[in-house]
């Protein structure tokens, strides 16, 4: 499977193309913003292209049309301001989401955040309602585009080495408050060889599974 990881460079992106390099069934490609982010990835064996989610869509559709699948992990990152948000979280997002919906590419994953669609919740974290809503009306496109979409809400992501155990839910009272970065670019690829996650919105957590059997009980 010929995968594009937009946000590859970010810290979830970078595990999955790791963990993508070492598998014999994807072949990955990081959509990177800088020239200078190339040599992380082909020193692991993974093709590059540079791009930007704040170009064209049509821009973005012209690298996006020959993949079999997308991944969106891309985020304007907490040191950026309410208006990078918007344009990466947001705009970048609905561009590679109405971009892979043209050109027929029709898995996409987006790695998104638990809460999303609380909005009762949005305004309890300080500063951080922007990027709610931008992940809310993100989500809200995918789920109403012709995709073959899958959707991760991963809590509060910490730099564990291990991806341990976790635990997925329909709702984010069903999750615990913290999750490794590892497990959730380990479940990226779960849900891409499992046909049964299309259309599936997964609240997911560290818990008491390992990530294929969190997986099959949340589809059962």
């Amino acid at each position: 499977m010929k995968v594009l990881i937009i946000g590859a460079h970010g810290n979830v992106g970078k595990r999955i193309s790791k963990k993508m390099s070492a598998s014999k069934e994807f072949e990955p490609t990081a959509f990177i913003r800088k020239p200078e982010q190339r040599s992380y990835f082909e020193d692991m064996g993974v093709a590059t292209v540079v791009e930007s989610l704040e170009n064209t869509p049509e821009a973005i559709g012209e690298v996006i049309k020959d993949y079999d699948a997308v991944v969106f992990s891309a985020g304007s990152g907490g040191k950026t301001g309410d208006d990078k948000t918007i344009e990466i979280d947001l705009d970048g997002a609905i561009k590679s989401i109405n971009q892979a919906d043209k050109h027929n590419v029709k898995r996409f994953v987006m790695v998104g955040a638990s809460h999303t669609d609380d909005r009762s919740y949005w305004g309890k974290v300080d500063g951080m309602k922007p990027y709610y809503t931008a992940k809310h009306y993100a989500d809200m496109e995918l789920k109403r585009s012709n995709l073959d979409y899958t959707i991760l809400r991963p809590v509060a992501l910490t730099d564990d080495e291990e991806a341990g155990k976790v635990t997925m839910a329909k709702s984010p009272d069903g999750v615990a408050t913290e999750i490794p970065r590892e497990a959730v670019a380990e479940t990226v690829l779960a849900v891409l060889n499992n046909p049964k996650s299309v259309g599936k919105i997964i609240e997911m957590s560290k818990g008491d599974h390992e990530i294929t059997e969190a997986l099959d009980q949340f589809l059962a």
